[in-house]
């Protein structure tokens, strides 16, 4: 055992004690850090204007702020950029962290020096945790890919801007650093091809024994080792033992995945965002990942269903239920207040409490009332690809609505590695397991109101390509899996095979 992961076991027994005593005290730790939003907040601009220091309690706190999406927060970041102090919390953020829009467009989310330690201690909880629960401490000896967008930063009225994974990037703890691959000039490439081939060059002949990214992008990288090499990952590399991914659904891309690898290794699910970092897998025999109840965030929930209503039910972590879908709401020491990150998640338990990601608030169909969102398709999709054999590279889905002739249906694009004996039959498995999921969908289709789903094949590499059209290739970047129109699919027409 090498000085690193020796000196790394009692570290990582400690926080491992640590975060399960903060389990037990949740909901008085969510109590204090409201409290304390309330103290520091009632200070700035925006307290100021929604009288932060008369409210007592949650009940107050729901009535007096409102929820907010980045388009109506923006206003108070225009003032931070204009270089005021004490606008959304005290001072001014330490960084921006530069995310995509959607009717904003770039959206530039602060974080502070308050707010800092969420996004870096978070991250090295979730190693220490799977070190403790499974005494594998041999990977810190090894080479890590700690894949970010570029680390080199802009700046907005002296604030360092730049995207949360090249932020972050600067936070890598020393002794860490001459473990991490890539190295900070290749990270800085932006074309992504190019520092795909950059990276492959740098790792190949390396010990790599953890790697980290979302799931498409390390599919990628497999890919191209094994293209360039013409080996197995695991024979490239013998020591990779853990896998770190976040961002998306894993379980689309985890059969294949361990396929290219060559054999099946641990895995560790983060919840990161440029909002915070949310939640992490605090457990390899535990369904879900730990809810992050103590780390300067106060969560609100909202019914799923209750997305779009005016005045939607919100709710304390307290009064949620297992099962449910809920869209996440965050007030937390980087200044943000009653915020809708856009997200849904559903509790798997409450003691403790743990959930998983079930997709976007603005990623859903409901072109004909149905309102399918992504966990229903991925389920849908997966479990027929099990009963198939078939093998899943991509897919997204999208309404097709027939105004002339004949019926509307929902369309699948779906970029296969093995195609299905008989396409037809495939589609079916898919329809009868949505309409199983959703009694919506499935009035629509036994009323005939809709015709049953029809599948679109994608060529080779086809998301590939198209991402790249966009500019959209590699980092961090997603094929959304739901579109209420027809944008994207009509951008992915042209990839049909």
């Amino acid at each position: 055992m090498k000085i690193k992961s020796f000196l790394a076991k009692p570290f990582a027994s400690y926080i491992y004690k640590n975060v399960g005593k903060e389990i037990a005290t949740a909901i008085n730790d969510q109590d204090s850090i409201f409290k304390n939003l309330l103290k520091v907040g009632s200070k700035t601009t925006f307290g100021q204007d929604h009288k932060l220091q008369e409210i007592k309690n949650y009940e107050e706190y729901r009535s007096a702020i409102p929820l907010r999406d980045y388009e109506q927060f923006k206003i108070y970041v225009d003032q931070i950029k204009e270089g005021k102090h004490n606008v959304l919390w005290k001072g001014r953020p330490i960084y921006f962290a530069k995310t995509s829009g959607t009717t904003s467009g770039t959206k530039y989310i602060p974080i502070t020096k308050d707010s800092i330690s969420n996004h870096i201690s978070t991250a090295r909880n979730a190693l220490l945790c799977y070190m403790a629960e499974t005494g594998n401490s041999q990977f810190a000896d090894g080479k890590m890919i700690f894949l970010s967008g570029s680390p080199e930063l802009e700046r907005i009225k002296d604030i360092p801007t730049g995207r949360l994974s090249g932020i972050v990037n600067h936070h890598v703890p020393r002794y860490l650093r001459t473990n991490q691959l890539p190295s900070y000039e290749t990270n800085c490439i932006e074309d992504w091809e190019t520092k795909l081939d950059k990276i492959v060059e740098e790792t190949m002949n390396q010990r790599m024994t953890l790697i980290s990214g979302i799931p498409p992008w390390m599919q990628m990288y497999f890919d191209r080792l094994i293209e360039v090499s013409g080996k197995k990952i695991k024979d490239l590399f013998p020591d990779f033992s853990v896998m770190v991914h976040g961002g998306v659904n894993f379980e689309p891309y985890k059969k294949r995945l361990f396929e290219v690898i060559g054999k099946k290794i641990d895995t560790i699910e983060t919840y990161p965002a440029s909002e915070g970092f949310f939640a992490f897998q605090d457990s390899q025999k535990e369904e879900g990942l730990l809810l992050n109840t103590n780390s300067g965030i106060f969560f609100e929930f909202i019914p799923a269903n209750e997305t779009f209503s005016k005045n939607p039910q919100r709710l304390s972590l307290k009064d949620v239920k297992v099962g449910e879908n809920y869209a996440i709401v965050v007030s937390s020491n980087a200044g943000l207040w009653a915020y809708n990150i856009g997200d849904t998640i559903k509790f798997v338990s409450t003691n403790p409490y743990r959930i998983v990601v079930t997709g976007r608030t603005k990623h859903f169909i409901s072109a004909f009332g149905e309102h399918v969102i992504g966990e229903e398709v991925e389920y849908s999709l997966i479990k027929a690809a099990e009963e198939e054999g078939v093998h899943i590279t991509e897919f997204t889905v999208a309404p097709m609505i027939q105004q002339e002739k004949g019926k509307s249906y929902h369309e699948w694009f779906i970029e296969f590695e093995n195609s299905p004996g008989n396409m037809r039959e495939f589609a079916k498995k898919i329809d009868e397991n949505l309409r199983r999921k959703n009694i919506y969908y499935d009035d629509l289709i036994s009323g005939n109101i809709l015709k049953p789903l029809e599948i679109r094949a994608i060529k080779k590499n086809g998301f590939i390509d198209y991402m790249k059209s966009v500019g959209k290739l590699g980092g961090q970047n997603k094929v959304p899996r739901l579109s209420n129109d027809r944008k994207l699919a009509e951008e992915l027409e042209k990839y049909t095979e």
